[in-house]
């Protein structure tokens, strides 16, 4: 195995950051459009919202393990460029539907892009991170999630008022068509695939994440919950420009991932971990009990803050864990409880909302990143994780 450079900022780790951000502003402008596409034309409330947001989650958890197994031992670059032109397609079929059965089977085919980007992804990250260095690498690498989900909103409003959903879902899927093309220019990342495939093929569900996992399904789960109704809030507060949430949301975390780059890889990662569920559980008590447009806004840039450190200092701890040869299984394990937060939180907050209402439905997510704090807390004085694996 070749020494690896020292260097982060290589062409090729900013060659995939520009290529996931240009995905994840696609994605940020399918979260802040679903919703008035899903309780306009297609005429339905916020439990059929949850239910078309939640839809992919379930051939992401299907397929993540396969994924994580396949970018081991095939590699990772087919996986992006795959994923985002599936995702590209899918997006721009959203033009055809006319009702909620028919954007749950596309959300579900958006899932299986979603499992082949997202697990090469992070795996190409750790691929290409100097030792020592991961959750730094992951601190500046997510800033191009933030971004997408602080962006794509606001894009896609701009192409909804400008011309219709039509024009709007057209946008995405020229955006995901730009991942796909900045991706030709990362090259293969992994290592060892002769030795993987000689080996037999790593584990589906790699036991190394399951700790950390756990902690982001309660983080994303809340935080998910959130970003799908705090566009309607706004709305009904009064807000025209509903996508200044989003923007408030990611400027936040791009601010702090950027200020506090470094601090994954010097404080033990599930303690950081739980203090970010915790500073999120704050956040949406604000924004569930604050009055008014302030209190939403407050609310959002706390809950902002907590997740700014929460996933580098989770998958830190899982990349810790394993050897490199085994780094897209556990990102793929990993990502399972992304995929189950993404799914049952839009779910739960839904019909939480649907019941009783909107500050109610952010109070719920609040006890589930509060819950999160507490656990991931309690896990991390047993005792430190073990030591990284040498290639």
């Amino acid at each position: 195995m070749s020494a690896r450079s020292d260097r982060l900022f290589t062409s090729a780790f900013l060659a995939l950051t520009l290529s996931e951000l240009a995905y994840f502003t696609a994605g940020g402008l399918i979260i802040g459009v679903t919703p008035f596409f899903v309780t306009g034309p297609l005429g339905s409330d916020e439990a059929g919202l949850g239910l078309v947001a939640g839809a992919f989650g379930v051939t992401t958890l299907l397929l993540r393990p396969y994924a994580g197994r396949l970018s081991d031992r095939r590699g990772r670059r087919p996986l992006l460029i795959g994923g985002a032109l599936l995702c590209a397609a899918v997006v721009l079929a959203h033009v055809a539907v006319t009702d909620v059965v028919a954007t749950v089977g596309l959300r579900l085919l958006l899932g299986v892009a979603e499992a082949f980007y997202f697990v090469a992804g992070y795996a190409a990250l750790a691929d290409l991170a100097p030792p020592g260095r991961t959750g730094e690498a992951l601190s500046y690498n997510s800033l191009a999630l933030y971004l997408g989900i602080a962006l794509g909103p606001f894009v896609g409003q701009q192409l909804l008022d400008a011309g219709g959903f039509g024009v709007a879902w057209a946008g995405g899927a020229a955006l995901a068509l730009l991942a796909a093309l900045l991706a030709l220019r990362v090259p293969e990342t992994a290592e060892g695939l002769e030795r993987a495939a000689d080996d037999g093929p790593a584990p589906l569900f790699h036991r190394a994440a399951v700790g950390p996992g756990l902690a982001l399904f309660t983080g994303v789960a809340a935080m998910s919950g959130f970003l799908l109704l705090v566009g309607p809030q706004a709305e009904r507060l009064g807000v025209d420009s509903w996508s200044v949430t989003f923007l408030v949301f990611g400027s936040v975390v791009v601010i702090f991932r950027v200020a506090f780059a470094r601090l994954p890889d010097r404080v033990p990662p599930m303690r950081l971990g739980a203090a970010a569920l915790g500073l999120c559980g704050l956040g949406l008590v604000i924004a569930s009990l604050a009055p008014g447009i302030g209190g939403l806004l407050a609310g959002t840039a706390a809950l902002a803050a907590g997740v700014a450190f929460m996933t580098p200092a989770l998958f830190a701890a899982t990349f810790a864990r394993v050897h490199p040869s085994e780094r897209g299984s556990a990102a793929a394990t990993g990502t399972i409880f992304i995929d189950l937060g993404f799914s049952g939180g839009p779910l739960f907050v839904g019909f939480v909302a649907a019941s009783i209402g909107i500050p109610a439905a952010f109070g719920a997510a609040a006890i589930v990143a509060l819950t999160g704090a507490a656990a991931t807390l309690l896990a991390s004085s047993r005792g430190a994780p073990e030591a990284a694996r040498s290639a």
